[in-house]
């Protein structure tokens, strides 16, 4: 596939579908190799109230991730922390993590990965 030489489109112009094993959860691929972009895919995560992405991990696969809206709870190799809008948290490969909206709102975070072939989830729960 050729490489884009720009894209821009609104975020609302990408179909969300549900998230593996989630409740209450969604994803859109925003950016990625179906657009013609070669090193990263971005992808937006909506999770509802009440909502979670249940503990897994990527082996050979990082994190780049922003808060763009709400508060979540994070559990990040056994520990939890809150995420809130504006902050950014990188996850290194290997680390298990689960998402949780214990708010009355939904969260949004944008999700930075690595273009790979071999983009492996090791669910463990």
């Amino acid at each position: 596939m050729s490489h884009a030489s720009f894209i821009l489109r609104p975020m609302e112009a990408v179909a969300a579908r549900e998230v593996e094993r989630a409740t209450g959860a969604r994803i859109q691929v925003l950016l990625g190799a179906e657009d013609g972009v070669p090193s990263f895919y971005t992808r937006r995560f909506t999770i509802d109230p009440g909502g979670r992405i249940p503990l897994h991990r990527h082996d050979r696969i990082e994190h780049e991730q922003v808060v763009l809206e709400g508060e979540m709870t994070l559990t990040l190799d056994g520990e939890t922390r809150t995420a809130r809008a504006g902050d950014c948290v990188y996850i290194p490969a290997g680390v298990a993590h689960a998402y949780e909206n214990k708010g009355a709102v939904a969260v949004r975070f944008l999700c930075i990965v690595p273009a790979t072939r071999d983009y492996a989830t090791d669910w463990l729960e």
